[in-house]
């Protein structure tokens, strides 16, 4: 898959490019049954996804170069919708997401 890094020993995953709800799906079985846990890098529209903590995907970012002042970690449910207080962090990570993660 294009765009996302993995290793057989570390399900985590780096989305640079569309992921599909079918796959997010998969993951989510594979761990937590209806959801996959995510951090957003909303400086460089990347999001570390299918770790057990958000700590795991956040120090992945930051190993990569992230700065921790852009990563937001956030729950995606493959089948509903997702929402953040901040409305501009909202509208940041929306764009992101949506553009990471196709029909």
């Amino acid at each position: 898959m294009g765009g996302v890094l993995s290793s057989p020993l570390r399900p985590m995953q780096i989305a640079s490019s569309p992921i599909t709800r079918d796959e997010l799906r998969r993951i989510a079985g594979q761990q937590f049954g209806d959801f996959v846990k995510a951090v957003v890098d909303v400086q460089r529209g990347v999001m570390a996804i299918g770790a057990e903590l958000h700590a795991d995907e956040e120090a992945l970012l930051l190993q990569q170069g992230a700065r921790q002042a852009d990563l937001w970690g956030i729950n995606l449910y493959p089948d509903r919708a997702n929402d953040v207080d901040d409305a501009a962090v909202r509208g940041l990570i929306q764009a992101i997401v949506g553009r990471l993660v196709a029909p």
